[in-house]
């Protein structure tokens, strides 16, 4: 199944969320350090982390680590700031889909590792930032899903 990358979350309760949803549709989740909070059996209770269990999770010490371990031939990033839509690409099963913290977005050195063609953005109406970060990866993992017949 597709492997989701969070570089650098900030908000407890969003990566709770995210995990939730991996461990519904069968994603992998990639935590890259530092994050906004510590990743402790009291810290994931409070903020709704149960399901951590039922979800692959792995963290990395940093972003450069995870790409020298796993060595992902296809990463697809996300940010407001692209320009190419979610939709109008081809998903496949062992792809990274990768979203940054919700205050600061990618770092730009971790975005422009990203060839520009794989840099997508989820529409919104003219005057919003952005999307909840548990909500932008929700509808990325659902179509790339969708386009694999959900299998």
């Amino acid at each position: 199944m597709f492997n989701i990358v969070l570089v650098n979350p900030q908000i407890p309760p969003n990566t709770g969320n995210i995990i939730r949803l991996c461990a519904n549709n069968g994603c992998k989740l990639h935590l890259i350090e530092p994050l906004g909070f510590e990743l402790t059996e009291k810290s994931v209770r409070r903020a709704g982390m149960d399901y951590r269990d039922l979800a692959y999770v792995q963290q990395w010490p940093d972003f450069q680590s995870f790409i020298e371990t796993t060595k992902p031939s296809t990463v697809w990033s996300y940010s407001s700031k692209s320009h190419r839509l979610y939709t109008s690409v081809e998903y496949s099963t062992d792809d990274y889909l990768m979203f940054g913290s919700e205050t600061n977005g990618l770092p730009d050195d971790v975005s422009h590792s990203v060839p520009e063609n794989n840099r997508l953005h989820i529409p919104m109406q003219g005057n919003s930032r952005s999307l909840n970060l548990s909500n932008a990866v929700a509808i990325v993992s659902y179509e790339a899903w969708r386009q694999l017949s959900f299998k």
